[in-house]
């Protein structure tokens, strides 16, 4: 491709909306352009990157023996409803795009097609001998978030593979599972990628077990947890460990004390002269389920730890049935405007008790009339330990659960692992933390889904059972992005060879010297028929500004027909690390190729 053939408009400055480095990079080399919040043209070289990323995905999929298939974008809010997850998406997530068509029925933009492919199978698996099947596709997807942000990381509109396998068996699905995890650590590997595969919430998507592959990046929105020794990996969201070791109790007896403003942990250890590790702290949260019913969540946790509202909120759906609901549409922490709608008089806010009474809380038809009580492991294996009296100004000391407090009989892990914590695996061993952006996702979902929506097969032995399932997903234009995030320099993007739009570049200084543009046609046309894409960049004007756009669009490498012909030798600059030397026009096609194929 010739460059003055091609729509390619680049930017000296960095874009006012781009927030990140990607996402100027991008924007500045004329690879995507902004058309609204979180809505993006893929312009030509992007469009190749994608394809590049497509084609490797597809090659690792198929070599597993899962099968290409495109599903409809457009979705019956029925198949959500069965599944239980409508609700969900488009009020307590809220980010599916729903619509009602002329004829009153509710649609939506499909965000993921776990409904619509247990559907496909319901109706068309009927026996063992069908099973397994796998099946996967690529296409676009489309999510309303709430802040779209950093390009192609956040958009509202993006392309995704998402894959789907049906089995008879836990095992059977284990090993697909396993055979993902290789598929999609090759595919991240083939792209040039530095990437880490961690443990992982199921969110909204569910299932008994699930693994995220992130790519490591400053800019990730995600925090990853991991041991130095290479053998644990989490999301925070799912990470555990083991906290700090408690200090010893100063206190033996029980004892109400008075500790005038002390609403935080660090006046109150230091009005009392403790560890905060002595202290169990009790927060307040407000959850709303989607039968309309609003509970109040009172949890207590050792003082030096944080509550991990994704584990909590996983404890709370547990409890959905209680209150004839399937999901929760909020969990917050309560401010005195939701106060006033529930709290029969003033909360002795930051000297609350395990024991608060219900007597708090003002009974309604959607108000639940009783505190939901958890305690954290932390909090649970205290003695003589330090808490509110339910008393402004005042808390308790040398306290103990059996004697002067009863524990929840709720015993949860809702706490927030940390940097610094010692690993469950090794003691020794301390956890650390990076960045990353989550770009592959994968499921064990069970049966889930196919229980809800009552997919069935015949086994062997002649009864009907239901499929056991598994999701596989890769951002796939995320993935582009997280690339340039990871691959860059102050000068631009720098592509791994496998996924470059194109993988050489012909920089003419001078399009009016007849030898410099004898030499480039002539190595052009020679490189692409060896299969190496090149782009010409023929344009008429300065070589400073050429040399510049390539460095922007990040081609791997640069062939500049200049000075060093009068040698018979064209210089090759390798984007990557900027290292410049001067070839024998003769060997050019010779060395491009081995230097492509080793890279690619």
């Amino acid at each position: 491709m010739r460059l003055s053939k091609m729509l390619l408009v680049t930017l000296r400055e960095d874009p006012a909306e781009a927030e990140i480095k990607s996402h100027k990079l991008l924007l500045r080399a004329g690879y995507i352009r902004r058309i609204g919040s979180g809505i993006y043209a893929y312009l030509p070289l992007m469009w190749r990157v994608l394809q590049k990323i497509s084609q490797i995905v597809r090659e690792e999929m198929d070599a597993t023996g899962a099968l290409e298939c495109l599903l409809p974008q457009i979705q019956p809010a029925q198949l959500w409803q069965e599944s239980g997850r409508w609700d969900t998406y488009t009020k307590a997530e809220g980010i599916m795009f729903s619509f009602v068509d002329r004829q009153k029925r509710e649609l939506a933009l499909g965000p993921t097609h776990e409904e619509v492919i247990t559907t496909v199978a319901k109706e068309m698996v009927k026996s063992y001998r069908q099973l397994p099947l796998h099946l996967y596709q690529i296409q676009t997807k489309f999510r309303d978030e709430i802040r779209p942000r950093f390009g192609l990381m956040r958009g509202r509109e993006f392309i995704m593979k998402d894959g789907y396998s049906f089995h008879t068996s836990e095992e059977s699905l284990k090993q697909t599972y396993k055979d993902m995890d290789r598929a999609y650590r090759n595919i991240f590997t083939r792209c040039g990628l530095n990437f880490t595969a961690v443990e992982a919430d199921s969110g909204a998507i569910g299932g008994s077990g699930s693994q995220e592959f992130m790519v490591l990046a400053e800019a990730g929105e995600d925090d990853v947890l991991y041991t130095q020794d290479g053998k644990y990996a989490a999301n925070v969201e799912k990470a555990t460990s083991l906290p700090a070791q408690v200090v010893v109790s100063p206190f033996t007896s029980y004892e109400k004390k008075e500790t005038p403003n002390t609403e935080t942990i660090t006046k109150l250890s230091k009005n009392l002269q403790c560890s905060p590790t002595n202290i169990v702290k009790n927060v307040l949260y407000q959850v709303v389920y989607d039968s309309g019913t609003i509970v109040l969540v009172l949890i207590s946790i050792r003082a030096d730890q944080d509550v991990n509202e994704v584990k909590l909120q996983n404890e709370l759906v547990k409890l959905a049935d209680n209150y004839s609901a399937t999901t929760i549409l909020s969990l917050t922490v309560p401010d005195e405007k939701a106060q006033q709608k529930w709290a029969a008089k003033p909360l002795p806010l930051g000297y609350i008790a395990p024991d608060l009474g219900d007597d708090y809380i003002t009974s309604s038809g959607d108000i639940e009339g009783h505190f939901l009580r958890f305690i954290d492991n932390t909090a649970f294996e205290l003695t003589n330990f330090v808490t509110g009296a339910n008393e402004n100004g005042y808390h308790v000391v040398g306290a103990n659960w059996g004697e002067q407090f009863t524990a929840p009989t709720t015993v949860v892990d809702i706490r927030k692992a940390l940097v610094g914590d010692r690993a469950v695996h090794d003691h020794e061993q301390l956890l650390q933390t990076a960045r990353g952006i989550e770009v592959g996702h994968i499921f064990q979902l069970g049966n889930k889904y196919s229980q809800a929506m009552n997919a069935t097969y015949t086994g062997e032995d002649g009864k009907e059972k239901p499929l056991e399932m598994g999701c596989y997903g890769i951002g796939v234009s995320r993935l582009a992005q997280s690339a340039v995030e990871q691959c860059h320099d102050d000068n631009g993007i720098i592509w791994p060879v496998a996924i470059a739009p194109y993988q050489v570049i012909i920089v003419v200084p001078n399009i009016t010297n007849a030898e410099q543009m004898e030499v480039a046609e002539r190595l052009y046309q020679q490189l692409n028929e060896a299969g190496i894409e090149t782009l010409l960049d023929d344009r008429d004007g300065r070589a400073g500004a050429k040399f510049k756009d390539a460095d922007l669009i990040g081609i791997p490498y640069r062939i500049v027909t200049g000075r060093s012909l009068k040698e018979k030798k064209v210089e090759v600059v390798t984007r990557a690390d900027n290292c410049s030397e001067n070839v024998a026009i003769e060997d050019i096609v010779t060395i491009m190729s081995a230097r492509v194929k080793n890279q690619s």
